[in-house]
């Protein structure tokens, strides 16, 4: 059987490579095998003893030392939301480094978690913010959600983002005042517009900043960004400073949820080798 590896962007975030981690062995439960979890890039200059003794591995690492066991067949599932350039052209450039060494190496691609027609991870978002209004909107409160991703210069990235906000907004209804979609940064440039909003605007902009909002996110694990005291925690409290009447809360990641495995496992199956 094929080698199957979970891969994510990478992080130097000890949090993150531990999530990543219980998700693989969580999907490996799914699928009666062993899936191994690799970034793509920075994981691996995390200290081990950081990462309950185990050093984490990157992608280009974990083929050569398969390949030079024997070991030549590979099925990679994609830990990311869209079609960041990560896989569209580093990913891609990588394998093709090994085939260089190890010419037999064959290698599978899943699909990406957002895939057209399949709602599951709206459905995610979904119950997410409604878990946030039943434990924080007892009094009947109709907040605005946010949803905000990290910020892409792929155009296609970005549009996942505004899909998932609208049909979100259709299945949240009259539960909520509002959905926006919105990044947590951006590329100076024009031709970067796309992202726009970004967060910290839109949490400052009438009548975003007068009342609740929810602010969704569209990340699948902790770090820097989306961690306890990341960046949007930090945006958040900077608003919240300069207009008072504003109230943030954050739901949990995509990454929580235990229905991402299910849509992981499909993925998976869409190049299955059975």
């Amino acid at each position: 059987m094929p080698v199957v590896l979970l891969v994510d962007n990478g992080t130097l975030e000890p949090a993150a490579i531990r999530r990543l981690r219980t998700i693989a062995a969580g999907l490996g439960e799914r699928l009666q095998c062993l899936v191994e979890p690799v970034s793509l890039l920075h994981s691996d200059r995390v200290p081990a003893e950081q990462v309950d003794g185990q050093a984490a591995e990157i992608l280009e690492a974990a083929l050569i030392r398969r390949a030079g066991q024997g070991i030549f067949g590979f099925t990679i599932v994609p830990f990311f939301i869209g079609p960041s350039r990560a896989l569209t052209d580093y990913l891609p450039e990588v394998i093709e480094q090994v085939r260089v060494k190890f010419p037999a190496l064959l290698v599978r691609v899943a699909p990406t978690l957002h895939q057209a027609g399949d709602d599951r991870l709206t459905e995610i978002l979904e119950w997410q913010v409604k878990e946030v209004l039943r434990v924080k909107f007892k009094d009947g409160v109709r907040p605005r959600v946010a949803l905000v991703d990290h910020g892409s210069p792929v155009r296609e990235v970005t549009e996942v983002r505004n899909v998932l906000a609208a049909r979100l907004a259709e299945r949240l209804g009259k539960t909520v005042a509002e959905v926006a979609a919105c990044s947590m940064e951006r590329r100076p440039g024009k031709e970067y517009d796309f992202n726009e909003p970004l967060l910290g605007k839109l949490l400052v902009t009438p009548p975003w900043h007068d009342g609740s909002v929810i602010v969704a996110h569209l990340f699948l694990l902790p770090g820097r960004h989306a961690g306890a005291d990341g960046d949007i925690t930090r945006i958040c409290t900077e608003a919240e400073k300069a207009h008072p009447r504003l109230r943030t809360v954050r739901t949990a990641l995509l990454g929580d949820s235990p229905q991402l495995i299910d849509v992981l496992v499909e993925r998976y199956r869409a190049v299955s080798w059975d």
